[in-house]
């Protein structure tokens, strides 16, 4: 006798239904949240890497401002004239006001 079918007969014989059913869950779940998930960081990933100097922008502290530098793994952004802050790259978000006004 193998594994599965002593778990098969301790479950109720030959009843499917509950793996079956444990298999549309799971896959249920893959395409309603981890799924939609994978393809949220793939953009944010795509976003970072195509920063641009004077895009706005709005960082993950709630902080907007404007591009004025890119470095390697920071971004110096403008909040206010001639007001600075360095900011790592992955704490950047697009400013959703900024876009919706193109």
């Amino acid at each position: 006798m193998n594994v599965l079918t002593v778990f098969l007969q301790a479950a109720g014989g030959a009843d499917y239904s509950f793996l079956i059913m444990m298999i549309l869950i799971f896959v249920i779940m893959y395409f309603f949240m981890i799924r939609p998930q994978n393809k949220k960081q793939k953009e944010i990933a795509k976003f970072r890497k195509n920063l641009e100097v004077g895009q706005a922008v709005v960082t993950a502290g709630g902080i907007y401002g404007k591009i004025k530098e890119i470095e390697d793994n920071a971004v110096i952004v403008e909040v206010a004239p001639n007001v600075k802050i360095k900011v790592d790259k992955n704490s950047i978000y697009a400013d959703a006001q900024a876009q919706q006004v193109k």
